[in-house]
């Protein structure tokens, strides 16, 4: 059994790393489901061996911030924020530094993954009806989306999972993350607007859409989901209620409504994310349970890369975040998250790390694909320019944040 659940694990993260398997129409989601089934079938584990190796906390709390974040974009909050910002009487690096702030804000509430399914086309119009170059502005959105999600526990899909598996206070991680995330938000500013320096404008131009194509704001429903976001973000600081419980009765309530029907919410939550969180868990639980994952960490401690001390974790959560996808990297690493830091280090640098290549993070694919739909081109080459010094200098700054910090 042991070496069917190997192969089994083999091909799911080689999935992981190419983004599905050769010959077959599968993506990251489908290898990860099909490993999953796999390992049913052969009867590695029971159907009821696999169900109890999902962690139902992490999943309810992704439903629920998703339907959340549904409630905001049908509400066309983040329309109007986008074409708020854009309209301010400000040069561009300063209208660079305000779009970022919020969409940093956005971001650590609200999913950067929404945010920049959002923000992204509407901001990618703004920049052309302004006549101003597109791309130092999207590349913004995205490395402040990846950044500013690092900053809560409910920021990103990773950091999700990492809060929920290890019972990390929401204040105490707050108070860990939220100064490198500000400083790596400026410096990740520093070094866009210093590229934006002497950029042509761009010749007057019609784009895609007008701001009248877009969903009109409903303040109504903009409201209720401000409301219920707010107060769930004051009872994760402010009482010890279950993350997950408190935050799908926000999402219950606003599913009670008498003019946005329940499927227009539940058709935007991301249900090939919640797939892939139950098909990774079960192949994971499936090799833990083979001790092969234990060994390799004492392998590596006894080469001198004890994953219980910092740099060593710092690294690896690096590598891998940028080799098999940042939730397939926390998911490998959770079981050696033994130490006080281990969980905000886990956090910080799997998220920062996003930056550093376009299939680093969803975020920045997002982004691009946006920019792809208007004619905008951003390549690997011009991401990087601006992804891997943003990566660099974040990761840095966390670094030595760790470093001085107790």
């Amino acid at each position: 059994m042991t070496a069917t659940v190997v192969t089994v694990f083999v091909i799911v993260y080689a999935g992981m790393i190419l983004g599905g398997l050769p010959f077959l129409q599968l993506d990251r989601t489908g290898v990860a489901l099909l490993g999953a089934i796999a390992l049913v079938g052969l009867e590695v584990l029971t159907p009821e061996q696999a169900a109890q190796s999902i962690h139902l906390p992490t999943l309810l709390l992704l439903f629920s911030f998703m339907v959340i974040s549904a409630q905001m974009r049908l509400g066309g909050f983040y329309t109007w924020v986008t074409l708020r910002i854009a309209e301010l009487p400000l040069e561009p690096p300063l209208l660079l530094a305000a779009s970022m702030a919020a969409v940093a804000a956005l971001s650590a509430v609200f999913s950067n993954d929404v945010v920049c399914l959002a923000v992204a086309p509407v901001l990618a119009d703004a920049c052309v009806k302004r006549r101003l170059d597109p791309v130092p502005h999207l590349l913004g959105l995205a490395c402040a989306a990846n950044i500013g999600s690092a900053a809560t526990l409910i920021g990103n899909p990773q950091n999700m999972l990492i809060g929920q598996m290890l019972g990390l206070h929401f204040a105490a991680y707050l108070r860990t993350s939220i100064v490198p995330v500000l400083l790596g938000l400026v410096a990740a500013w520093g070094i866009l607007a210093w590229r934006m320096r002497g950029a042509p404008q761009l010749a007057a131009a019609t784009p895609e859409r007008r701001e009248g194509d877009y969903a009109p704001l409903d303040a109504w429903q903009t409201g209720k989901g401000l409301a219920v976001a707010g107060t769930l973000v004051l009872v994760f600081l402010a009482t010890d209620w279950p993350r997950e419980v408190a935050a799908l009765v926000g999402a219950g309530l606003l599913m009670m409504s008498r003019r946005l029907h329940s499927n227009k919410m539940l058709g935007l939550v991301d249900w090939e994310l919640l797939i892939l969180f139950i098909g990774l868990f079960v192949v994971n639980h499936a090799f833990e349970r083979t001790g092969m994952a234990a060994d390799a960490v004492r392998a590596l401690a006894a080469a001198g890369l004890a994953l219980s001390e910092p740099a060593p974790l710092f690294g690896t959560t690096f590598v891998l975040s940028n080799v098999v996808s940042n939730v397939p990297a926390v998911m490998l690493l959770l079981p050696a998250a033994s130490e006080p830091f281990s969980g905000p280090m886990l956090a910080l640098v799997s998220t920062l790390a996003g930056n550093l290549v376009i299939v680093g993070s969803i975020a920045n694919i997002i982004v691009v694909d946006a920019a792809r739909r208007r004619g905008i081109a951003i390549d690997w080459r011009r991401h990087a320019r601006t992804g891997v010094p943003v990566t660099l200098a974040t990761l840095a700054i966390t670094a030595f944040w760790f470093a001085v910090v107790p």
